[in-house]
């Protein structure tokens, strides 16, 4: 969007252009600290390829990751945002344009011990999981400068079902709509959302080449909603085994705050040509130079070095 605006009529489809890797992708999380779970959702669909792509999961400190991960769904009938493959059945419904969403899942996950084993066989515990939630706006719409994209901060309430354990959620979340292309294999970005103790909330996003930043934006967001663009960010992270990241800080127009993953649920991206990109995504800690501290996801897109051949 070449103005930052978005009306009612964004939460519909777009239509599709040129290009292998267009798409046009519906993002939610939640952190219930209080169940002490997490969770995501992303339905994104490459209309150019006949393909949806489809992620859930359920995160724990002290539980297994279950995920669900498909790259090779049919798309939803033209108008819908239902899928259905072997194992998995999940919707999106638009309750109320830009206010109110609902999402219903109902798969059979994948439990993992190690989230690293993602990059790896994806052996794992047949594990049940179903969603039944609801997103609703709780601050302002944001529109990314100059880019078909926005994010919408949230509470999210409904049932999560995990394994044999039912869990009645009462929670903070986040969940953004962007439909163009995104190349997994040659940009570096982070993306970070959180809500604090004091009802304030951040977001941003840092998008890198080679080391140089190409695209930065996010917003602060006071304790009764109100939204600042934030102009001036930074990121950094300090990785560890499988390029997994142990802490990483952030500074948006001078907020400093610093950032501990909890619990991942990474994505393992191939591409047809052999490129692979780390994925890692984290429920976090996060705790500002001013002393609030919170919850919410990072992600960290990895792009990785072309394999040699011998």
């Amino acid at each position: 969007m070449s103005n930052p605006f978005v009306g009612p009529t964004d939460e519909s489809y777009h239509e599709p252009e040129p290009g292998l890797w267009w798409g046009e992708s519906w993002y939610l999380d939640f952190v219930s600290p209080d169940d002490n779970i997490a969770g995501y959702i992303r339905l994104g669909l490459y209309p150019n390829q006949r393909v949806a792509w489809y992620w859930a999961c359920l995160v724990g400190p002290e539980r297994q990751l279950v995920t669900v991960l498909d790259h090779d769904i049919n798309l939803p009938r033209l108008g819908t945002h239902e899928i259905r493959t072997e194992g998995l059945w999940a919707d999106y419904t638009v309750e109320t344009p830009l206010d109110h969403v609902s999402v219903g899942l109902e798969a059979f996950g994948i439990g993992l011990d190690d989230p690293s084993e993602i990059y790896g066989r994806q052996h794992g515990d047949v594990v049940p999981l179903g969603f039944d939630l609801e997103w609703e706006t709780d601050g302002e719409v944001f529109a990314y400068p100059g880019v078909s994209r926005y994010e919408v901060p949230c509470r999210v309430h409904g049932e999560v079902l995990v394994g044999h354990e039912s869990f009645m959620i009462d929670a903070y979340g986040q969940r953004d709509h962007s439909w163009g292309e995104r190349d997994w294999w040659t940009y570096q970005w982070s993306w970070t959302s959180a809500v604090f103790n004091d009802r304030s909330r951040f977001h941003a996003v840092d998008v890198q080449v080679d080391g140089q930043r190409l695209y930065q934006t996010g917003y602060l967001q006071t304790a009764d909603g109100r939204q600042e663009p934030a102009t001036n960010i930074t990121s950094s992270a300090t990785l560890g085994q499988d390029q997994f990241p142990t802490s990483a800080s952030w500074v948006i127009d001078g907020l400093e705050v610093e950032v501990e993953p909890i619990a991942f649920a990474p994505v393992h991206l191939l591409s047809p040509d052999g490129r692979q990109s780390r994925f890692p995504r984290a429920w976090c800690r996060f705790e500002t130079a001013d002393g609030r501290r919170g919850h919410g996801w990072t992600e960290w897109n990895q792009p990785q070095p072309p394999v040699s051949k011998q």
